[in-house]
């Protein structure tokens, strides 16, 4: 916001009068008399134009201050609208994601909460919590702390109150995942780029579909790059998603160098001071060197035409696989220094416990989680709504 300032600059003459004679000084006398009347009158008027203005005064102060009084009114009715709209959101992400995480919470919650129906020991308990943790695919190191952690705060009798147990779990389920709650934060002075990666299937293109939607709705400009090259159909999916978003895709034919592509989207989208580049990439296996010196090739690419452009290095994840997605995290994470992980299908399976051992292991920020097909089955990973999801407190009662 610019503010100018204008300055202006009076200067007034003195003319100086030299009496030489009686008739100058009669003449003078005269001019005096007459300027002394026009005083008067400007004297007089002056007196009834501040009067007038006096009351104008007392009336705008009045005024104005019905105008704060109605301005501050407004604003304080703004923010409690804001708040209510924030309050309302986060319970609409809460429900949405219970609703949509049913397996998940059906692996946590439902199975907990069957546990204390019969009559246990607190040892056999305790071993029955362990091992519903462990088939709900947390991992063993999770498992373990969660359990020490039961053991260290509730006594024998303390144990069997479900209520208890949940919200023990819960504090420290939400102290686990903490640690990689980061949202993805562009810096719009320039043009960023989001590399998008994973193995195939785990529905790359389809979250190029839905960040682009999301984008587009803030205002932003968006174009994408199909970089996998090597199928047909993939560069068909992607161009759909364009059409459907309004933004352009850069495309070269089957089989180019998919660094290629990215040179020229680069290009464009710097030439048409576009915000957001998002790269689609060939689905490969982990273990192929080659296809992931490809991925290294791109980055190269984009860094050697403009050094200062972001980069966000996103790795997609198939919730459904489980703990076999902590290799696939570490060969892309050691090959291309992961920035972002996201991860999907959190509809389709009861593992979804797997983000708890990817966050303990590799400390990566979760970028967003996805739950389905629509452009809304996406959303910015919270970890308390996360959490409250799939230890729905509806669910135990």
């Amino acid at each position: 916001m610019f503010k100018k300032r204008v300055f202006s600059w009076f200067g007034f003459k003195k003319n100086k009068t030299k009496i030489n004679d009686l008739d100058d000084h009669i003449k003078k006398n005269n001019q005096d008399n007459l300027s002394q009347k026009k005083c008067n009158n400007i004297c007089s008027q002056d007196s009834i134009a501040k009067s007038t203005k006096s009351d104008c005064c007392s009336e705008n102060v009045a005024n104005s201050s019905a105008v704060n009084e109605s301005h501050s009114s407004s604003l304080m009715k703004l923010k409690l609208k804001q708040h209510v709209s924030h309050v309302n959101n986060k319970n609409s992400f809460l429900l949405t994601l219970t609703t949509k995480l049913v397996r998940t919470k059906e692996a946590f919650s439902i199975k907990l909460k069957n546990l204390f129906f019969k009559k246990k020991t607190y040892n056999s308990l305790l071993d029955d919590i362990e091992e519903q943790l462990l088939v709900s695919d947390i991992g063993v190191r999770t498992t373990r702390e969660l359990v020490d952690s039961l053991i260290k705060v509730s006594t024998q009798h303390e144990l069997k109150n479900l209520n208890l147990i949940i919200e023990i779990l819960k504090s420290k389920m939400k102290k686990i995942l903490n640690k990689v709650e980061g949202p993805l934060n562009i810096n719009y002075k320039n043009l960023f780029v989001i590399l998008v990666v994973g193995v195939n299937g785990v529905g790359k293109t389809t979250l190029i579909g839905k960040l682009a939607k999301n984008y587009k709705k803030k205002g932003k400009s968006v174009i994408l790059a199909a970089g996998d090259t090597f199928r047909a159909a993939a560069i068909d999916q992607l161009k759909l998603w364009g059409e459907i978003n309004s933004v352009s895709v850069i495309t070269r034919e089957i089989g180019s160098d998919p660094a290629s592509v990215v040179y020229d989207a680069i290009k464009i989208a710097k030439l048409k001071c576009i915000d957001i580049l998002i790269i689609d990439t060939a689905g490969r296996l982990h273990n192929k060197n080659n296809l992931m010196e490809e991925l290294k090739k791109i980055k190269r690419v984009i860094h050697k035409i403009d050094s200062t452009i972001s980069q966000e290095t996103m790795l997609v994840l198939d919730a459904c696989i489980g703990q076999n997605s902590i290799k696939q995290v570490k060969i892309f994470h050691e090959s291309l220094n992961v920035t972002g992980l996201v991860i999907t299908k959190l509809d389709s399976t009861a593992k979804g416990g797997v983000i708890f051992s990817i966050a303990q292991e590799f400390l990566i920020p979760v970028r967003y989680i996805s739950f389905g097909e629509d452009f809304e089955d996406i959303q910015v990973f919270n970890s308390n709504i996360f959490v409250n999801a799939i230890l729905s407190n509806n669910t135990l009662k």
